[in-house]
């Protein structure tokens, strides 16, 4: 199964319109989530950027400043992550560039039974265009931002899904989990 997944405004933004999104740092009870939700994944698919971000869980020792901080730099470390650059022309870490369409790789990658995620709006956008996306994944934060990335791209037909699950973090995230009916 392929999932889209990313912290969002109220709004609907992955981050505000300067690109910060530290409003979205995650409380420990939603770390701790996250560390369980990612430890369940066989790949992840992103673009540059998000690259970029996440980088430093695999390189930069600071990242590991408690004992949860160091299960999912070492978790994350461990994932292997497919990359979808124009400009990169190496990659770090447990990663590789992408050699193929984004529909191949995912194809390539993706054994019946397992998960994945996407991220980046631009590539999950594709992927939710392809009809590839199995799962949206919204942990919306308790702010407007009133401009930025969209967490959606537009899309040129209806995407029909179910909620199937909702929880509320002590941070006053809420997590709608939703299906894409087939």
């Amino acid at each position: 199964m392929l999932i889209y997944s990313m912290s969002v405004s109220v709004d609907g933004f992955i981050n505000d319109r300067e690109g910060g999104f530290a409003w979205g740092v995650p409380s420990d009870e939603l770390f701790a989530f996250h560390l369980e939700r990612v430890r369940g994944l066989s790949a992840y698919f992103c673009g540059r950027g998000l690259y970029e971000i996440m980088l430093p869980w695999e390189t930069d020792p600071s990242m590991r400043a408690d004992e949860l901080r160091t299960q999912f730099a070492d978790v994350w470390s461990a994932l292997p992550k497919i990359v979808f650059s124009r400009t990169l022309d190496r990659v770090e870490g447990n990663a590789r560039l992408a050699k193929a369409p984004l529909a191949e790789e995912i194809a390539a990658t993706l054994a019946p039974g397992e998960d994945a995620e996407i991220g980046g709006p631009g590539l999950a956008g594709t992927a939710i265009e392809l009809g590839l996306v199995d799962e949206l994944r919204i942990f919306r934060c308790p702010i407007i931002v009133g401009g930025g990335t969209p967490y959606l791209p537009p899309v040129t037909k209806d995407v029909p899904l179910d909620l199937v699950e909702t929880r509320a973090f002590d941070s006053r995230v809420i997590y709608e989990r939703y299906r894409r009916v087939h």
